[in-house]
């Protein structure tokens, strides 16, 4: 304390002594005027001096009280100090809290150093609220059952090193998280396309799961319990897609059976092309929405139904439909197939035969006749250039025959100038018959069966073809020969006679060489043409 108080004080002292003097002066003379007697004065004098110790003596308890209160308080603030510290896992602050040995300044020290740490430790306290919050949060969404973390704060171990602690055990937390709910959204995707395929309620199938995978966001759920509801759920419904599938694609079979059975048109087949392109899809290329759904597979199932019932209505249809193919096959390859026909057309009418044993035959003969005629057609194609040069070596025989040929008239040069071409391709026959000939003999040998031509053997017509050229050859050679006699015969009547007879008129007509064709054979168009 500065001597400015400290006089301060003596001159108060000395202000209430002199006052106390005076009172004490004053109550003599009142008492001598009263004439109280000397015993009362003294025992008055002594109550006063009583009263005024017992003042003092409070007044000192009274200051004793508020040193101890000042002693307990600063006790209690380096103690709250002390603990601060230690749950912070700070060095203890020490200050020189007894620099002027005054308890009160020593208090005025310490209570500014005491907030100082109130609020770190405020500060670190929220921190670690925060971190067990979080952990809290997402212990809940993966640990449902059995929750590790309360949002609970030890206050005796604040330190830096526990908060690193949560903080990496937030981090690990947060990493499962992120790859709970990778799983969970892989899952829910694929149930997505599930329930796409099948029909089914998306919404309503995860609700069903947990509530919180409806959020739009991100599913607030990714406890073991979910994960392995939402696994479940999804070998469940793949279980029901393979089911469905297989029933979807063996009544697309049926359907391209029935189609084929039935030579249905391709506009009714086209309602269903989405269905019948399925048919060999594996599950995973089964995306399109609703394809597998119930309703769709009735649909597809009453077509298939309908389908049934018409099939023995129209199976004889399309069994005749089938022999018409297979005759205009023949037709175009000059097959014959007379005897199928009457033997398909009998088989129907009586019901004596399955019609589908009849179909599967006349697809099989269909399917020779289609191999056959691919064999036949190189074949073919030399028969028809044959036939094509003997047309014109009948026209050319026809045009040699005409006696005015030369005379000047309207298309002669032309004439003359498919003369000169026929004449030409006349002369590739025998190539052309030898080469077939051979060709037709492979085929033969090759397949072990004849190689017929409307119903007759080719070979036979060739050979047919052969004998009559050489016929027409020994003809002309006949009429060769009986021309040089005529002539000779002229010579020697001339020569006898002197003069030059007119050739007989039977002559004429013996040198016509015979176009006909033997009728004990059934030739070929070519034939048939040679004949007209």
């Amino acid at each position: 304390m500065s001597n400015l108080h400290i006089n301060q004080y003596i001159d108060q002292f000395k202000c209430i002594e002199t006052t106390c003097g005076s009172l004490l002066v004053e109550l003599q003379r009142i008492w001598d005027e009263v004439g109280e007697p000397d015993i009362e004065r003294d025992k008055m004098v002594l109550d006063i001096e009583q009263e005024c110790l017992a003042v003092y003596r409070r007044k000192v308890e009274e200051a004793k009280s508020y040193r101890a209160q000042l002693h307990q308080t600063i006790a209690h603030a380096k103690a709250e100090i002390a603990d601060i510290c230690s749950s912070l896992a700070d060095q203890l602050v020490k200050g020189d809290w007894k620099a002027g040995g005054n308890l009160k300044e020593e208090l005025e020290t310490i209570i500014p150093q005491l907030e100082d740490l109130r609020k770190r430790k405020m500060e670190r306290k929220n921190q670690f609220v925060e971190v067990l919050i979080e952990l809290q949060k997402i212990s809940n969404e993966i640990y449902s059952e059995d929750n590790r973390y309360r949002i609970t704060v030890d206050e005796t171990n604040l330190s830096v090193k526990r908060l690193e602690e949560l903080r990496r055990q937030l981090v690990d937390l947060q990493n499962e998280k992120s790859n709970r709910l990778k799983q969970v959204e892989d899952h829910l995707s694929k149930l997505n396309s599930l329930c796409l395929v099948l029909g089914l309620d998306f919404k309503e199938t995860i609700c069903k799961i947990h509530p919180t995978l409806d959020n739009s966001k991100a599913p607030n759920d990714v406890s073991n319990s979910t994960i392995e509801k939402l696994a479940t759920k999804l070998r469940g419904l793949q279980e029901v897609k393979m089911q469905r599938m297989q029933k979807l694609q063996h009544l697309a079979s049926s359907l391209v059976e029935l189609w084929d059975l039935m030579d249905t048109p391709i506009e009714e087949q086209q309602m269903f092309q989405n269905v019948t392109s399925n048919i060999v899809a594996s599950e995973s290329e089964i995306t399109e929405p609703n394809m597998l759904s119930m309703d769709n597979i009735k649909y597809v199932e009453g077509e298939v139904s309908r389908l049934e019932q018409f099939k023995s209505v129209k199976m004889k249809e399309v069994i005749l439909k089938k022999r018409l193919e297979l005759e205009e096959i023949c037709r175009k390859t000059h097959m014959v197939t007379e005897g199928h026909r009457e033997y398909s057309i009998e088989a129907i009418e009586s019901g004596s035969v399955d019609p589908l044993y009849l179909l599967e035959q006349t697809e099989l003969q269909i399917a020779d006749a289609k191999e056959e005629a691919l064999s036949r057609k190189e074949i073919l194609d030399k028969v028809e250039k044959w036939f094509a040069a003997r047309e014109e070596e009948c026209w050319l025989e026809e045009y040699s025959r005409d006696d005015n040929r030369y005379n000047a008239g309207r298309g002669t040069h032309l004439n003359l100038k498919r003369a000169e071409r026929a004449r030409a391709l006349v002369n590739k026959i025998p190539v052309m018959v030898e080469t077939l000939t051979s060709r037709v003999s492979a085929w033969e040998q090759e397949r072990g069966i004849n190689f017929f031509y409307d119903g007759v053997r080719l070979l036979n017509m060739l050979e047919d073809y052969i004998n009559l050229r050489q016929e027409k050859e020994q003809e002309k050679q006949r009429h060769r020969d009986q021309k040089k006699l005529q002539v000779q015969f002229i010579a020697e009547q001339e020569a006898l006679y002197g003069s030059k007879p007119s050739p007989p008129k039977s002559a004429k007509k013996a040198s016509r060489p015979s176009t006909g064709i033997a009728s004990n054979r059934k030739l070929s168009l070519g034939g048939a043409m040679l004949k007209t």
